[in-house]
């Protein structure tokens, strides 16, 4: 008898806590309903307001670029009013963001690094678009993007978390008229390691550069590692952003060849490389290939007084990069209608036409394939084909290290590969540090 009383105790629990859930669902959607019941009766006179923080980590004057795109939206939607916030690079954008959120004054949407998201995600502060989806044609936006963004915008289960905006892939820049000077071809840029190698010494040897090759590591270093392990066929992290594996035999390898070039080879700066400084160093013609972001072509292309190449990156098991760049994220804490203005915001901003002139004006890969058909695109690359090299190795990408509590597995990372780029540590040594180090921090998302 006893055993039934629980029974029907546990039933009743369950029966209610689905009443619970049934009444919580229904206040959201409640709460959904008036958000957009705020916006559809916004005016120009009387908007919704919201706020939009997002960051440059390449150059060029693109504050302009950003006012005059939220301008356009203005137009179209004049019971929104936009307020961007250029907050300087990432780390510095998510710390403005958070601290807008401490204060109560949580901003509507921000551009965060798309490898922020497990992180967002386990803090609770940002909203699934999902959930603010409304119709077919919205429905079918969430679906317009390469997938190879997507991996880093949906979760596992394939809830979208973020957006993307200013996306991108690494890329080799070099300078063909360098590459004349020393005798080597302009139009055959390093296909391999090996020729990397071969072609740094030739140029360094044969023309005015001080150095054949240059990769950053400072800024984000484990990105331009990353790209090395992708080109020794290995993966470091797994899909769910809770362990990563430094200590395999092919990243160790990867890492002696980074080391190598200025260690065995003499090809490369020693020490830290600076993020900033590398694309200047490439226009000052010091150096005369470069490994960064697609995110830098429009400045190099603006600023560049030689003829340069712009080439996927080389293969040696096989070739690839990672992904990288930024993602619109929308905040938990935003009223309703902030959110749903925000969703608004980020739809046009990703409409193939603005993704087109964002691309064109920065360099960063547009995220859709329709922004590549745009009347705009196809008359940009018939002048300029370089643009498309970051778009077409998208199929050699895989997603950037992207773990639970980001920010402190990055500093392991970057701190152990510095290590081992200075020589303070062997490559074996700083990995297998920084392969124990970090799934430690990982270990309870497990």
């Amino acid at each position: 008898m006893q055993r039934i009383r629980i029974r029907r105790h546990l039933a009743l629990l369950a029966v209610l806590a689905g009443l619970g859930l049934l009444a919580a669902a229904c206040g959201e959607d409640e709460a959904g309903e008036a958000g957009q019941d705020t916006l559809d009766e916004a005016t120009e006179d009387d908007p919704v307001e919201i706020t939009m923080y997002y960051p440059i980590a390449v150059g060029g004057p693109l504050e302009d670029v950003v006012d005059g795109l939220v301008a356009d939206f203005e137009a179209e939607h004049p019971e929104i009013q936009v307020n961007p916030v250029y907050s300087g690079n990432y780390d510095d954008t998510i710390v403005q963001a958070q601290s807008a959120i401490d204060a109560g004054d949580v901003p509507a949407t921000t551009v965060l690094l798309s490898t922020d998201m497990f992180s967002l995600i386990d803090d609770d502060l940002i909203v699934p678009f999902d959930e603010l989806v409304t119709d077919e044609d919205e429905e079918e936006w969430l679906d317009s993007f390469y997938d190879e963004f997507m991996l880093n915008s949906r979760d596992g289960e394939g809830t979208t978390w973020g957006i993307p905006f200013q996306r991108s892939t690494i890329v080799q820049y070099y300078n063909k008229d360098a590459f004349e000077e020393a005798g080597l071809d302009p139009e055959q840029p390093p296909g391999t390691w090996d020729e990397l190698v071969d072609m740094s010494a030739q140029v360094q040897e044969g023309s005015d550069v001080e150095w054949g090759v240059q990769m950053p590591s400072s800024g984000f270093p484990y990105w331009l590692f990353q790209t090395f392990t992708t080109q020794m066929g290995v993966e470091i992290v797994n899909d769910e952003g809770n362990e990563v594996y430094y200590d395999q035999p092919e990243v160790v390898e990867a890492l002696e060849f980074w080391h190598s070039l200025n260690d065995e080879h003499g090809v490369h700066p020693p020490g830290v490389v600076d993020w900033g400084t590398t694309p200047e160093d490439f226009l000052q013609e010091e150096t005369a290939i470069i490994w960064t972001t697609t995110g830098n072509l429009a400045s190099i292309r603006d600023d560049a007084p030689f003829d340069f190449g712009v080439a996927p990156m080389p293969e040696n098991v096989e070739p690839g990069s990672p992904t990288g760049g930024g993602n619109f994220y929308i905040f938990e804490g935003a009223p309703e209608e902030e959110q749903r203005a925000a969703f608004q915001l980020i739809r046009f901003l990703t409409q193939p036409e603005q993704a087109a002139e964002w691309s064109i004006e920065t360099g960063y890969v547009a995220p859709s394939p329709e922004a590549w058909e745009t009347d705009q695109m196809q008359e940009y690359v018939e002048d300029f084909p370089e643009a498309e090299v970051a778009r077409d190795q998208l199929g050699d990408t895989v997603r950037e290290l992207s773990t639970y509590q980001r920010g402190e597995v990055y500093d392991i990372v970057n701190d152990g590969l510095q290590a081992a780029v200075t020589g303070e540590q062997s490559p074996e040594e700083a990995l297998a540090d920084i392969d124990e180090r970090a799934n430690e921090v990982l270990e309870p998302y497990r």
